[in-house]
């Protein structure tokens, strides 16, 4: 018979390999008793030389838990999310929980599916950047069988824990900063405001405006969904107008870089022509010419934050029943070659 079709080693497989009980041996592995050390490495050794894999789809049904967690993300593509990924699975990794990755592309039917996939696998708890409220994430909260926390977008009256940013406040010193630097029409290419992302960041704009007394133009506002290609056709729209913006504020790094194609096939210079700042820093903003004026998230901190509320959820009884937790960070305006005040103006 082809090695591929043997028969897989069974638990007795060890216990015989080992000369010890099956009890033994399942009491090892399960750690649901005391096995001594010399006897722990007798069952490993015949467990090496049998090749017996431990079946985790059993242990589950056995224990009610699976050490593994579940992570939506809104789009794998950004380099903001891919920080975090990072970030979650490193504190995952350390504490024993594998990770189950999901990306909904943006996409609320996408997320649908995804979530229903991840409930089916059981897992242990959920991290979810999502792609705005759906039938199946409020299930998941309100059934409470695993907790869920929230990172980057929260959704009012959802009883989950989320890590996010002060997003009014980081915008708000971002726009003040073009004010600042001498401009009064000042364009903004917004995110989806049916995300709390998009709607907070367009109410940081408008304050920053409002505070330095410059009147508010909604022709100044393009929409985008928070990509490339959204943030290039909103960055046209804005530069065929008759009295174009000075300065354009893009409301994620996608958005950015579709605002600087458009800039360059407009053949519009940075920022002598039009002055540019955008929301989420990453590697390649230093590589930029001119260097991209960005606002900075934690974003690290936020992964870390975000696996360590749900680490205390899913491991103690009584942090289950604390209310849900809303846990706002600080972002950090890095001010580069973008934003420069031009020597003419």
């Amino acid at each position: 018979m082809s090695k591929r079709f043997e028969k897989r080693p069974k638990m007795t497989d060890v216990a015989k390999a080992a000369k010890v009980s099956l009890a033994t041996v399942s009491a090892a592995i399960n750690q649901s008793a005391p096995v001594s050390e010399k006897t722990r490495a007798r069952i490993d050794k015949a467990i090496r030389r049998v090749g017996y894999k431990t079946n985790a789809i059993a242990r589950s049904l056995k224990t009610g838990t699976t050490s593994t967690i579940g992570l939506m993300v809104a789009d794998i593509t950004n380099p903001f999310f891919t920080t975090a990924i990072h970030a979650i699975q490193e504190v995952a990794h350390r504490h024993g929980y594998s990770v189950i990755l999901c990306c909904s592309d943006e996409d609320p039917e996408k997320e649908r599916t995804h979530l229903r996939l991840l409930a089916d696998r059981m897992v242990d708890g959920l991290i979810v950047a999502t792609a705005g409220e759906t039938p199946e994430l409020r299930s998941l909260v309100e059934r409470g069988r695993a907790p869920v926390v929230l990172i980057d977008r929260h959704i009012d009256g959802l009883d989950a824990d989320a890590v996010v940013i002060d997003n009014v406040a980081a915008t708000r010193d971002a726009v003040g900063h073009l004010i600042a630097s001498g401009h009064r029409r000042i364009g903004l290419i917004a995110g989806r405001r049916t995300l709390s992302t998009g709607r907070e960041r367009y109410e940081g704009y408008r304050r920053a405006l409002r505070e330095a007394g410059i009147a508010f133009e909604s022709a100044l506002v393009g929409s985008a969904h928070f990509g490339a290609d959204d943030g290039y056709h909103a960055a046209n729209k804005l530069l065929s107008l008759k009295d174009r913006p000075t300065a354009i504020f893009a409301c994620n790094n996608l958005s950015g870089l579709g605002l600087m194609r458009a800039l360059h096939e407009a053949g519009l210079r940075c920022p002598d022509d039009v002055a540019v700042a955008c929301f989420d820093d990453f590697e390649w903003a230093e590589a930029f010419h001119p260097r991209l004026t960005t606002v900075a998230q934690p974003t690290q901190a936020i992964g870390v934050q975000a696996m360590t509320m749900l680490l205390e959820r899913m491991r103690d009884e009584a942090a289950r029943s604390l209310p849900a937790r809303l846990v706002r960070l600080k972002a950090h305006l890095n001010v580069r070659d973008s934003s420069r005040p031009p020597a003419r103006r």
